[in-house]
């Protein structure tokens, strides 16, 4: 399968969609920790439930803004890190 993908798609593509799915698990992850509904994540970040269920299944790529939002709501940030050896 990797090999289909490095066909339809470049490294750099792959690796973006990587740490997006990385991303958004993360966030679901903290919300589904603290016990929050997506409606509930609307009301604390100002972001609609029907973005939230977009981003989480990945129908949509949001902006950095939005993203902070929502993770700011749930205690989260980002951090730019380097990447793991053998992924760059």
């Amino acid at each position: 399968m990797e090999g289909c993908l490095s066909e339809l798609f470049s490294k750099e593509e792959i690796l973006e969609s990587d740490m997006r799915v990385a991303i958004m698990s993360e966030l679901i992850e903290a919300r589904n920790k603290q016990g929050i509904s997506q409606k509930k994540l609307e009301e604390v970040s100002g972001v609609s439930q029907p973005v939230i269920a977009r981003m989480e299944t990945g129908k949509t790529s949001p902006q950095l803004d939005t993203v902070l939002k929502v993770l700011a709501s749930l205690g989260k940030t980002l951090a730019v890190v380097p990447l793991e050896q053998g992924k760059s």
